[in-house]
């Protein structure tokens, strides 16, 4: 029976050993400072942004757009390692990770680059499990805010994600965004685009600003360059010397001795900038040249000569969009 006792004895105590063992093992690891910091960023990688808000201390406490916290405008997060954690005063504990962060993988970009970076989380005790394993939260939300502005247009895209700002064209609108993270904030449509600006975010103390200009683009230029050039060629076959509605028309002191025959000699070569209104826009003061050929009767001696020259002009027109994206074309005279 004392064998029996033993035996058991020493059984339950290497038991108890071995829990508390393994209660300490999770409270250094798992359940420690920088394991809860690893579980952030351990969302953050899976672009799981239900997960990584559910953690203490991440809630957002702005008014700030939350649109961005989702998964689909998260960048790519990976290499994710725990540098350092240092506990100060108040048991608040600081800890450092560094990462590789990238913009999401598309079609267009399958290889993204990724930039190596570090940042720094505190966190501090909030209460316990079951009295045994430390539970904690951040003491400043990761995360950030980042402003965008969108130059002649209120439509972008980060990370992929489509955007529209409530804000006015030209003017910022702020966003709310994980930290850390790289985001690609860029702009395409049918007839505008905006080369892509990167923020790469690693610290919740700063705002990012990202400004992105839309311009016209080929496809823009190119509708624009058709629908002038079509409108000239029909002006030329108005038979008068003032086509009606037409930027281009020669007067005679002389009578008309045959019917005036107009053509093309250089159509406006295009550009398209934006307008002074935001989300409108104009091509500028443009060169072009028609030719004429009219026979000229002389009134002083009755002489016939034949008017055959170029005839220099300009256009500029306004470009507004309608509703279904149908473009208006409007000539613009001084």
């Amino acid at each position: 029976m004392r064998r029996t006792l033993i035996t058991w004895s020493a059984a339950f105590a290497l038991l108890v050993a071995g829990f508390a063992a393994s209660v300490l093992a999770l409270n250094g690891d798992l359940y420690s400072a920088h394991g809860f910091v690893g579980r952030y960023l351990e969302a953050l990688e899976r672009r799981d942004s239900s997960a990584a808000l559910a953690l203490p201390g991440v809630g957002t406490g702005n008014d700030a757009a939350s649109v961005l916290l989702t998964d689909a405008a998260m960048g790519e997060l990976s290499d994710v390692s725990i540098v350092s954690d240092t506990e100060g005063p108040e048991g608040r504990h600081t800890v450092v990770a560094s990462y590789d962060i990238s913009p999401p993988v598309t079609k267009e970009n399958p290889n993204p680059k990724s930039t190596t970076a570090t940042s720094e989380f505190v966190v501090v005790r909030d209460g316990t499990n079951f009295g045994l394993f430390p539970k904690w939260r951040f003491v400043a939300s990761p995360i950030t805010s980042m402003s965008v502005t969108v130059l002649h247009a209120q439509e972008f895209e980060v990370n992929g994600l489509s955007v529209t700002s409530k804000a006015q064209p030209d003017a910022p609108a702020t966003f709310q965004v994980f930290s850390p993270g790289l985001y690609e904030v860029e702009h395409t449509s049918t007839y505008t685009r905006a080369e892509p600006v990167r923020a790469a975010i690693t610290t919740n103390d700063e705002i990012a600003d990202v400004t992105v200009d839309v311009q016209a683009n080929d496809e823009f230029v190119a509708e624009v360059q058709k629908h002038v050039s079509a409108y000239l060629a029909d002006c030329t076959t108005q038979e008068v010397l003032m086509p009606t509605g037409c930027p281009f028309g020669q007067s005679l002191s002389n009578r008309v001795a045959s019917t005036p025959a107009w053509s093309m000699v250089a159509d406006p070569v295009v550009t398209i900038v934006p307008g002074v209104a935001p989300g409108t826009w104009t091509v500028p003061k443009t060169p072009a040249a028609a030719h004429l050929v009219v026979d000229v009767k002389s009134l002083r001696d009755g002489t016939v000569t034949t008017f055959d020259e170029d005839v220099p002009f300009d256009v500029q027109y306004a470009l507004t969009f309608e509703p279904g994206n149908k473009l208006l074309i409007t000539a613009v005279y001084e």
